[in-house]
């Protein structure tokens, strides 16, 4: 993982809330464990498929995509900011 500034690591303090809040029962939100949804990726490959900075329109919008089952999500700014900086600190 790069260098994060004590900023960025706040943020990405306030997207595992998220994850934890919206995502988890679905996804793996760690480094290790598997999803507990097959379908669903785990959040620490995500950045291997495409980067993940391209998910703040889906996330703002509503993403309706994804694995079959995932319910619809939409974020505010900020929110999507704190996701974003915390998918990037699983790299």
């Amino acid at each position: 993982m790069a260098f994060q500034s004590p900023l960025q690591a706040q943020s990405a303090q306030r997207g595992v809330v998220i994850a934890r809040t919206y995502c988890v029962n679905c996804h793996s939100i760690d480094k290790l464990s598997p999803s507990p949804l097959k379908d669903a990726p785990p959040f620490r490959d995500l950045h291997k498929k495409y980067p993940v900075e391209s998910l703040q329109e889906a996330l703002a919008e509503g993403i309706v995509t994804g694995h079959p089952s995932m319910p619809e999500f939409s974020f505010d700014t900020g929110q999507i900011a704190d996701f974003i900086a915390f998918l990037n600190s699983l790299k």
